[in-house]
């Protein structure tokens, strides 16, 4: 365990957090960013072959949920120095003084174990790792290990946000099978343009809060053209599925359309020339726009990929 671990685990107060509200800890939980996790968590139940019951189907969502939240929390415990600096994030529970630091990390902990075990309970034990294995990448891989020390975290993190489908499938099937993998290398790849996007009009916070991410290390220019080679990489590996037989037209069509207008905004914010490093961009900016539609992409993807199946 690093020095800054051992640090933050000896700073965070005992003292309970008597004074937060339910609204504080379930931000803990970061809510938006769950919201997709179980979306694409629910897609892997829908595409999976067999059956299971509604009941089931819904405890396994339910753990999905759980542990990405769970995730979430540990997140914003060990993050909380660089929360309380960066602009966007200062609202926080931890930061803001609603939460104490250790009620956050045994939040998280707790969860993190109530999610896994219920899953493998209603479940299988498949499902059950790979969702205990999503939590550990998440909290210690990317947080901890990568967030402050490689401009590549946003690379190798992107693994974090990739289970639910499998998990998904895995609740079903018991197993894991080509399909639930590919789109797990979608959201792999997916990752980076969507949050070096971000990056690029938060760069000024990042720079702040001392955490290497791509604009600050290498230039917004650098990171422009990373936002536009990943989308082009993005764009084949999204169509593989409709080429491998995986799924039908419906999906295939989907992913084509889908792709070439992400490409369109990649290519805007490739031809983007605000440059400067830290320079405060406005709603219409094409990273802000690129991040936007990001998001919107992955949801209409795999919203396909569930019609696909259906249909």
């Amino acid at each position: 365990m690093s020095s800054q671990t051992t640090e933050l685990f000896h700073d965070a107060s005992l003292t309970p957090s008597l004074g937060a509200e339910p609204g504080d800890w379930l931000a803990l939980l970061k809510p938006r960013v769950v919201s997709l996790v179980v979306f694409t968590g629910a897609i892997g139940l829908i595409i999976a072959p067999g059956h299971i019951n509604p009941l089931i189907g819904a405890i396994a969502i339910f753990c999905i949920a759980l542990g990405a939240g769970a995730a979430g929390a540990i997140n914003m415990w060990y993050d909380r120095d660089i929360d309380a600096i960066m602009r966007r994030t200062t609202s926080r529970p931890i930061p803001a003084g609603k939460i104490e630091a250790a009620g956050a990390l045994g939040f998280g902990v707790v969860l993190s174990v109530i999610s896994v075990l219920l899953l493998a309970m209603a479940t299988n034990l498949c499902a059950a790792a790979v969702l205990a294995f999503s939590i550990f990448y998440y909290a210690v891989i990317y947080t901890i290990w990568l967030k402050r020390r490689t401009p590549q975290n946003i690379v190798i993190g992107g693994g974090a946000g990739a289970f639910p489908a499998v998990i998904g499938w895995a609740a079903v099937t018991g197993n894991i099978g080509l399909l639930p993998m590919v789109l797990f290398f979608i959201v792999f790849f997916w990752t980076p343009p969507h949050f070096w996007s971000l990056s690029l009009y938060a760069s000024t916070d990042y720079e702040k809060a001392g955490v290497p991410m791509l604009p600050v290390v290498k230039g917004a220019r650098h990171t422009r053209w990373n936002v536009f080679v990943y989308t082009l990489i993005l764009f084949p590996l999204a169509l593989s599925p409709w080429f491998m037989g995986l799924t039908g037209w419906v999906y295939g069509a989907t992913a084509l359309v889908l792709g070439t207008v992400f490409v369109y905004y990649a290519w805007g914010v490739l031809r983007d020339r605000q440059d400067a490093k830290g320079v405060s961009l406005t709603k219409d900016q094409p990273a802000r726009a690129c991040f936007k539609f990001s998001i919107l992409y992955l949801f209409l993807l795999f919203a396909a990929c569930a019609v696909d199946r259906l249909v």
